[in-house]
């Protein structure tokens, strides 16, 4: 079972908080779970329930299992020690810019129930790569009970690595990106042991143009040195403008790519969600199942498993990952998963993936 009745009842008071805004409840859980990782006790508890040890290594980084935490459910890193307590065997903080930023203005998140999916146009809402750098270098004084932080202890219960998305911040043209990315990684460059390059959401004006070429390029020659860089790619892209983005990642030396992002299509909608399809912004969840898992089987076979890839979307149950797996994937992302089945899930997807 990927989701209990007590995380159904859960989900449904939920997804009634703020009169049904999705905000709301997310905003509510981050603060409910940030509350959680203060208590020991109730972090050894969860670990209990939920973590499950299928450990890999994958661009030279151990993962104690592959199921990871999608960037955009934790921004700021505000509950960073309760995520691996739930079975993540990895965390993806961010999307995080050099500057601080509202984002764009509510409401700008939408729950599709009867799809089982979500439409996000945040807009890289995130208090800025200095003030994460700040709350990371605390955890790296409490990293024994999560693992996170500079030194990755050996002592830590359930050490499990950091990634941190980078994007651009909104008020920097696209033709100085590459030093507001650079700027956001140096401040942060100690933290994470992996970083990933966003520049596929489609909800800051001109920033899928940094898919291109020239512009990628740039910037995978800006960061690419000290730690893994990845790049998390739109699954709205066609093949050949896939491949010349690998060509670019395999030229500069990129560990690896995250496919996908959340999708500009409406396909897939079940005709209850209409009214709400006609929301701006990127859509996740069951619709992009098919597509994500697409991207991730071109991918693999057009760099001939060189690059390793994150596949993310549209993974609501287990056999979506294993599909995932299956189309090359070397690790998953869960985000709309999560909200829809809850921590049982991530459970689920690692015990299958210890037989893989």
């Amino acid at each position: 079972m990927t989701r209990s009745g007590g995380y159904r009842l859960a989900r449904s008071a939920l997804f009634r908080l703020g009169g049904g805004d999705a905000e709301t409840a997310h905003e509510w859980t981050l603060r409910r779970l940030a509350a959680l990782s203060r208590s020991r006790v109730a972090l050894a508890a969860l670990r209990t329930r939920y973590a499950v040890a299928a450990p890999r290594t994958v661009f030279g980084v151990d993962f104690p299992n592959p199921v990871g935490l999608a960037a955009g459910m934790d921004k700021d890193g505000l509950a960073l020690l309760a995520w691996p307590a739930l079975g993540f065997g990895f965390v993806e903080v961010g999307t995080v810019t050099a500057r601080p930023q509202p984002g764009n203005p509510r409401p700008r998140l939408f729950r599709l129930p009867t799809s089982e999916a979500v439409i996000n146009r945040m807009g890289f809402n995130n208090a800025g790569a200095e003030a994460l750098a700040d709350r990371l270098a605390v955890l790296g004084r409490l990293d024994e009970r999560a693992g996170f932080g500079r030194s990755h202890p050996a002592h830590a219960d359930r050490p499990v690595p950091l990634g941190i998305s980078l994007g651009k911040s909104k008020v920097v043209p696209i033709e100085e990106a590459v030093d507001d990315y650079l700027s956001a990684y140096k401040a942060l460059s100690g933290y994470g042991q992996y970083f990933v390059i966003n520049v596929s959401s489609p909800n800051t004006p001109g920033l899928r143009q940094l898919q291109d070429r020239e512009y990628l390029d740039t910037l995978l020659a800006a960061l690419v040195g000290e730690r893994p860089i990845l790049v998390k790619i739109a699954p709205d892209l066609a093949e050949p403008a896939i491949a010349e983005l690998l060509e670019v990642c395999l030229a500069r030396g990129a560990a690896g790519v995250i496919a996908t992002n959340t999708t500009l299509s409406r396909s897939g909608l079940a005709a209850a969600d209409a009214g709400q399809a006609e929301q701006a912004g990127g859509l996740s969840g069951r619709p992009l199942t098919g597509r994500a898992r697409e991207v991730v089987s071109f991918v693999h076979r057009e760099t001939d498993g060189a690059l390793p890839v994150i596949g993310v979307g549209g993974i609501l149950d287990p056999d979506d990952a294993a599909r995932m797996f299956d189309a090359g994937a070397s690790l998953v992302q869960l985000y709309t998963g999560f909200i829809y089945r809850g921590p049982g899930l991530v459970r689920a997807i690692a015990r299958q993936a210890r037989g893989r």
